[in-house]
Order: C-alpha cells, then sequence, then structure tokens
C-alpha cells in the first residue's frame, strides 16, 4: 500500500472520537455521553488550531497533551472565569478513557503509548456538602408551607423529608406510592447510579400525596408531578426552592441542598450510617461518610471533653519546677514514651487518650462473661491513672454482661 493510500484509509481524529462515542452510547446514558462528547470535540478543536499537523489519534503525542493542559490553565469559561479545578481534572480523565479504551479496544489508530497520566490529573477539592442549619431549614420549610400551590408544598416536602435527588423528584411513576402491610411507601425510580429504591413515607407526606392525587395535574403523561400538565422539571424545582429561600430570608438554596441537609439531620440524631446509604440510594459506603464528616458526634464529644481537662490545666499552678521530676515521674514517662513503636506521643500523662479503647468504643465491639476478669483489671488500672474516661467505658461493658 503506497503512503497516499494509507493515509486516506487511516481515519481522522474526528472519525475516531465519532467511532468511539458510537460505542459508549451502547452501554451508557445519554446524558453522559453528551458530557464526553463535549470535552473531546472541545480537544479537537484546540488541536485544529493550535496542531494542524495533528490528522488522526496516532499521531497524538505527549508534547500535545501537555500543551493542551496549559492552554487550560490560562483559558477563560464560558463566562470569562478561568477553568475551575473540577473542569480541566474531568476533561483529562475524559482524555485518558479515551486513549486507554482505544488501546485496550485493538484499534489501529490508537497512539503508541500512555499520554496521561496519574500526575496530569488536579487534585480534587473535597469540600463538604452544603446543608441547611436546623435554624434556616425550620424557616425554609414554613415558608414553603404557606405557599397556596399544593405541587410546590408537595416538592418541597417531598425533597425535604426523603432526600432524594431532584432528577428522582421529577421522573416519580404515577403509582409511585405503594402499601406494604401498615407503612406507606414510595418508590424511587432508577437514577443517577442505576438503581431503584424503596423509601418509607412520613404519615404527613401520605395525607399529601391523597390529596394530590385529586388535582388535574396528577399522573399525566404516567408522571407523579407535573406543572401545566408537562411533566415537572429540575429548572421549575429550583425556582421554587429560591421563592421559598426568598420568602424565608435565608439567601440562595439549591434543591441539592436539602438532600444533604436530610442526610446530615440524620446523622446528628443517630441515625446509621447503613441506613443513610438505604435512604439516599448510595452503592458506596463511602459516599455516605462523606456526611459523618459534617457531624461527628463522637469527634464532638471527645474534643468538648478534652478541652475541659485542658482548661483545667491551665488553672493549676505547677507543683514542681519543670526539671524537677523524681525517679518514678522518669520511669513515667519513659512507659508512656514505649506506647509508640515508631516515635513519642507528648500527650500529657494525666489526660484520656481514646485511641487506648478504640476497640473498645467500636459499634461493633462484643464481649462476654470469661473477659470480665480482664475488663476488671482494665477498669481497676484506669481507676488507678485518673482516667475517667476509661472507667466509664469499661464500667459500662461490666454492667452489660449477662450473668450466665
Amino acid at each position: 500500500m503506497t503512503a497516499l493510500a494509507h493515509a486516506h484509509s487511516t481515519p481522522s481524529l474526528s472519525e475516531t472520537i465519532e467511532a468511539y462515542l458510537s460505542q459508549l452510547s451502547l452501554s451508557l446514558r445519554p446524558q453522559s455521553v453528551v458530557s464526553f462528547t463535549s470535552d473531546l470535540k472541545i480537544f479537537a478543536a484546540f488541536l485544529a488550531d493550535n496542531h494542524p499537523e495533528v490528522r488522526g489519534a496516532g499521531d497524538l503525542e505527549r508534547r500535545h497533551v501537555e500543551s493542551f493542559k496549559s492552554h487550560m490553565a490560562t483559558a477563560g469559561g464560558p463566562k470569562g472565569h478561568r477553568l475551575s479545578t473540577a473542569t480541566v481534572r474531568r476533561r483529562m480523565l475524559t482524555l485518558r478513557m479515551f486513549f486507554e479504551r482505544i488501546m485496550e479496544w485493538g484499534w489501529d489508530e490508537a497512539p503508541s503509548r500512555v499520554l496521561i497520566f496519574t500526575g496530569d490529573l488536579p487534585k480534587r477539592d473535597e469540600a463538604l456538602p452544603k446543608f441547611l442549619d436546623d435554624a434556616r431549614f425550620a424557616a425554609f420549610m414554613r415558608a414553603a408551607r404557606s405557599e397556596p400551590r399544593p405541587l410546590l408544598r408537595l416538592a418541597i416536602e417531598l425533597l425535604g423529608r426523603t432526600g432524594m435527588r431532584v432528577g428522582e423528584l421529577c421522573d416519580l411513576e404515577a403509582d409511585a406510592r405503594v402499601k406494604i402491610g401498615d407503612t406507606h411507601w414510595l418508590r424511587i425510580p432508577v437514577g443517577k447510579l442505576h438503581n431503584d429504591r424503596y423509601i418509607p413515607l412520613h404519615p404527613q407526606l401520605v395525607d399529601m400525596l391523597e390529596e394530590w392525587s385529586l388535582h388535574p395535574d396528577c399522573g399525566v403523561g404516567g408522571r407523579l408531578l407535573n406543572i401545566d400538565r408537562r411533566p415537572l422539571n429540575r429548572h421549575a424545582v429550583a425556582r421554587m426552592c429560591n421563592r421559598c429561600a426568598k420568602k424565608a430570608g435565608i439567601g440562595h438554596v439549591h434543591p441539592h441542598q436539602l438532600r444533604h441537609t436530610v442526610a446530615t439531620q440524620a446523622v446528628n440524631r443517630g441515625m446509621s450510617l447503613e441506613a443513610i446509604a438505604a435512604l439516599l440510594g448510595h452503592r458506596s459506603m463511602s459516599m455516605t461518610m462523606t456526611y459523618a464528616r459534617i457531624a461527628d458526634r463522637t469527634v464532638a464529644d471527645e474534643y468538648f471533653a478534652v478541652s475541659e481537662k485542658v482548661e483545667a490545666l491551665y488553672d493549676k499552678a505547677p507543683v514542681l519546677p519543670a526539671n524537677a521530676a523524681g525517679p518514678s515521674m522518669r520511669r513515667l514517662r519513659r512507659e508512656h514514651y514505649r506506647m509508640l513503636g515508631n516515635g513519642l506521643c507528648t500527650r500529657p500523662v494525666e489526660l484520656d487518650c481514646a485511641f487506648e479503647t478504640i476497640c473498645e468504643g467500636c459499634t461493633y465491639f462484643a464481649t462476654a462473661v470469661e473477659f470480665r476478669p480482664t475488663l476488671r483489671r482494665q477498669l481497676k488500672d484506669a481507676t488507678r491513672k485518673g482516667q475517667t474516661g476509661r472507667q466509664k467505658l469499661f464500667s459500662g461493658l461490666l454492667d452489660g454482661i449477662e450473668e450466665v
């Protein structure tokens, strides 16, 4: 085959991208394909303007990727602002997946080697979800309940009580409400994570849904919620939230903040992470653990307990100069240092350490009567050292052991 004939037979970069997106459309949601299409077209347009020598994917080299990275670092976004870290990271991930997959698929036009590495991806900010505190949430819900439109009241109550996503709210089917035994449930449709689920309905929501079932917009087109006989959409829900937020005087509120608020309220009030994950439809507990970072009651309780002891130290005048430690104190310090195998702990000896009882404080810890002697020795040790936290813990464990 001549070089000219080979040039005509090699697909252009645009043709390779189209073929790749066609394959993705067979297994991914349309919205995901739309996002990948946008990112890949931006990369192709950049190459056309800055590296016209690139005809096909096989012509790409590492320098082209580095040039694109430099371009994104200075390019402006749609409103003239610099591209966010999340946008740059998403585009680089899209390109890396594109290169890796066509290489794995054995396409002739694939690059000869890996072009994007983990170090090319900017670090993702791990910001905590934005939620409404109890006072702002109460004001927001009061404003919603005072609205005359039943659809607005119902939509806000569903978001604020169930934690569903706004897309799930809009996609609720006409027969989403079911009764199993004595409990009313709401079937959340297949959504972002490709799973559906049932969540229990509060009695007030049951009454509101019963009232809505008599509305002419209910069930139109197979959807539970409609507005003017058209399916409810996320933009209409956002306007509802903004209306209630403005009325409550609490500033802008996005519908997804209500989901974060439900999860945070549940964590604060002792609901297990497993139950929260089921309520929210999380596939991974790592997603749910985000909310534990917001409101970790254990961390808060221990922080305030330790703070009181530290403050008490400030109020006590030193009895001896710092260099007047006797042999017993020096021995105690040495024993204290030996607690760590790879360093020294600088915690004052008279303060409790949460990690001395980390296993006993775990929700999965269980004990039995055969461990009573050990627990008694641990309680005695804690009492001797004046460690009230350990005393309370081991006393509770001993009280909880049933007699055989």
